[in-house]
């Protein structure tokens, strides 16, 4: 991002660009539903072998330069493991580190556990056909890669990472209030972009701040501990989401999200989060 407080690292933004293009086309599956089951699935997997061949033919071997000054490891010594459990530990104990890794699992947890019930909810609560449901998405992460590819970098040019995490929070609180009274797909058209801004907002600035709390060596441990959020909303929405869905109905996504929000602007009203112009060396 230009010159400002949020995020020094291109990883932040552009890595979950990557998610938010396979939600795009979904039209394009939306418009098979009137052919067969298997016509979605060849487009799947001519579109998985496309992205297999460009890794093999485009990713090169090593993508950081050979630096004079970097050790290089004792021949016969112990090699770093991928998984490494006491390196994560050790990151989540570092000053304000557990703080900020809260904020943004509590915050991402409403929201992700709407998201994974979504496609139930939208043809169960909205009436919508299969079509009509791809449609939405895709409108959902087009207006996700817009407001992360420039709504945010615009913003973090004036304000501070502690403003926009703020202001992510008590959109979402907006939001959770006006899910709880929706009645229609219209209305959930209208709170999409706050929906949007402040998801988008809330992940970029606490990746920014939690990589910039670690040093140089560990940025890669922590950008996976920031991608391992979703993941984690994924395996625990579909029991979750759908016992409160079942039990309460939509409302209770949103009553859920004014909760927690309001909970963690609380926190972060009375213990403002660190500033950092640059990463721990």
């Amino acid at each position: 991002m230009r010159g400002g407080q949020c995020p020094d690292s291109l990883d932040s933004e552009v890595a979950p660009l990557t998610i938010l293009v396979s939600v795009a086309p979904s039209p394009l599956l939306a418009l098979a539903n009137g052919c067969r089951i298997q016509c979605p699935a060849i487009l799947a997997a001519l579109a998985t072998l496309l992205g297999a061949v460009l890794s093999f033919t485009c990713i090169p071997a090593s993508t950081k330069g050979a630096k004079t000054d970097a050790q290089a490891p004792l021949p016969g010594g112990p090699r770093a493991s991928v998984f490494d459990l006491k390196a994560i530990a050790s990151l989540l104990r570092l000053p304000d580190v557990p703080r900020i890794f809260l904020v943004k699992v509590a915050s991402n947890c409403p929201t992700g556990l709407f998201m994974v019930m979504f496609s139930i909810i939208s043809m169960d609560f909205f009436q919508l056909e299969a079509a009509q449901a791809g449609y939405l998405m895709s409108f959902f992460g087009l207006l996700q890669m817009v407001t992360q590819g420039l709504v945010i970098g615009q913003l973090s040019s004036h304000f501070s990472e502690e403003v926009l995490l703020r202001a992510s929070v008590l959109v979402f609180i907006v939001v959770g209030l006006a899910m709880a009274c929706m009645s229609s797909v219209f209305h959930f058209c209208l709170l999409v972009p706050g929906l949007v801004f402040s998801l988008c907002t809330l992940n970029v600035v606490t990746d920014s701040m939690l990589i910039k709390a670690v040093s140089t060596s560990d940025t890669g441990t922590m950008l996976g501990l920031c991608a391992s959020v979703q993941p984690l909303l994924r395996t625990l929405g579909p029991t979750v989401g759908g016992l409160l869905y079942r039990s309460f109905g939509v409302p209770v996504f949103g009553h859920v999200q004014v909760a927690i929000n309001t909970l963690v602007l609380l926190v972060l009203w009375r213990k403002p989060m660190p500033q950092r112009k640059d990463k721990v060396r």
